[in-house]
């Protein structure tokens, strides 16, 4: 006899459990706390099994019905309703641990170590403020273009940050590959977002041009600003070697071979975190050598140190406010020497762009090329920035013919 609500519904419980059949294996248990469960006993490949649908009330007698009628038509296809839930809980489990946040997270673990913790801390803040609260706890698989564009890009997009938000595309762009990798999502739709984000007009560092450059190499030699001749140094250093600012500020002895002419920069100091070796020429050597002879009663490890503390490296407003003095400030910043070398380097020595972009420490745009050790070029590069000592050299000569 078939089940009604009102049996089901009056049912007392009793010292030991008790089972209220409906029919083809469906059955209520009553349990002696008072608590009634719905069951399915069915065979399956010749064995028999059992599967809950739930406790009554909560599921009525009309549901359980239907779970039952379910479970039914997947054995007729010679399927277990009980490996299909245990299936499906493995995935819902899987979905609750592969959140877009869980990934990121792992992601940056694994990344850790290669990071200072300087910039570990940036993308962890960036994410806690423009990400979690918004996509950090669905499925990362699930997550649509448009809801990362919409839910996270456009918000701080619409605040003005427009270089956070580009960053924050490139950053979630990382998670989802690292994702995909991990077998946790199929696509980076961080991807499909390139040039949906406005972005800021790129301000490009001042420079010198390359009919500037002997006025200004004449200013430096005569000194009439009155330079102090460690500052002096400093400028001539970045014309030289067209290092980025915090490169030469921050240059110290120990890093400087002048025996062997190279000087290693440490990854610390460098912008792709790896060494970059830079040769010195005969000039750049002859300055440090003065420099070293300057200084060779203090007890300093920076190369140009502060004027007021020795212990300290001179300020990085240091070289900016020589190139002022000298009477370019109109025209140059310190970080322009670099766009001055490149442009000069390649149209007037005749430099491929590869050994020169090598020399400046950019990522080269092929893959194939940025797997090279950190010394590729090196006797090319040694041979150019000797070239480019002697081309100053000589221009200085021209003008003071010119004079």
């Amino acid at each position: 006899m078939k089940l009604s609500d009102l049996v089901c519904k009056t049912a007392k419980p009793k010292d030991k459990p008790y089972k209220l059949f409906d029919g083809d294996g469906l059955y209520l248990e009553v349990l002696p706390s008072g608590k009634k469960l719905w069951r399915l006993k069915f065979r399956h490949l010749g064995k028999e099994s059992r599967i809950s649908f739930g406790a009554y009330p909560l599921v009525s007698l009309s549901e359980a019905r239907q779970e039952r009628h379910q479970a039914k038509k997947l054995l007729l296809q010679h399927k277990s309703p009980t490996t299909i839930r245990k299936n499906e809980k493995a995935a819902l489990t899987r979905q609750a641990e592969n959140t877009f946040k869980a990934v990121a997270m792992e992601w940056m673990a694994q990344n850790k170590h290669r990071w200072s913790a300087g910039y570990y801390r940036k993308v962890e803040q960036g994410l806690e403020l423009n990400v979690y609260p918004f996509i950090g706890l669905h499925p990362i698989a699930q997550i649509t273009p448009l809801e990362l564009l919409n839910d996270c890009l456009r918000k701080i997009e619409n605040r003005d940050a427009l270089d956070i938000a580009t960053r924050t595309r490139q950053i979630c762009g990382q998670i989802f590959r690292y994702g995909i990798a991990t077998g946790r999502c199929e696509r980076d739709c961080a991807a499909d977002l390139r040039g949906a984000l406005k972005i800021n007009q790129v301000e490009h560092f001042r420079t010198l041009t390359e009919k500037d450059l002997p006025d200004f190499i004449k200013a430096l030699e005569r000194n009439e600003a009155r330079l102090f001749e460690r500052t002096r140094r400093a400028v001539w250093l970045s014309l030289y070697t067209f290092c980025r600012p915090k490169e030469i500020r921050m240059a110290r002895w120990q890093d400087m071979d002048l025996a062997e002419g190279l000087w290693i920069i440490p990854a610390e100091l460098m912008k792709k975190k790896r060494d970059h070796i830079v040769p010195l020429s005969k000039q750049v050597i002859a300055l440090l050598q003065e420099q070293r002879k300057e200084l060779q009663y203090l007890e300093t490890e920076w190369v140009f140190p502060g004027q007021v503390s020795h212990r300290k490296p001179m300020s990085d407003a240091t070289v900016n406010k020589a190139i002022k003095l000298l009477g370019f400030g109109e025209k140059m910043v310190a970080h322009g020497f670099r766009a001055l070398a490149r442009t000069t380097i390649r149209e007037k020595l005749g430099y491929e762009s590869e050994i020169i972009e090598k020399q400046l420490a950019h990522e080269p745009s092929n893959s194939l090329r940025g797997a090279y050790d950190r010394t590729q070029f090196l006797d090319k590069r040694k041979i150019m920035m000797q070239d480019w000592a002697d081309y100053l050299t000589n221009l200085g000569r021209k003008q003071h013919k010119s004079d």
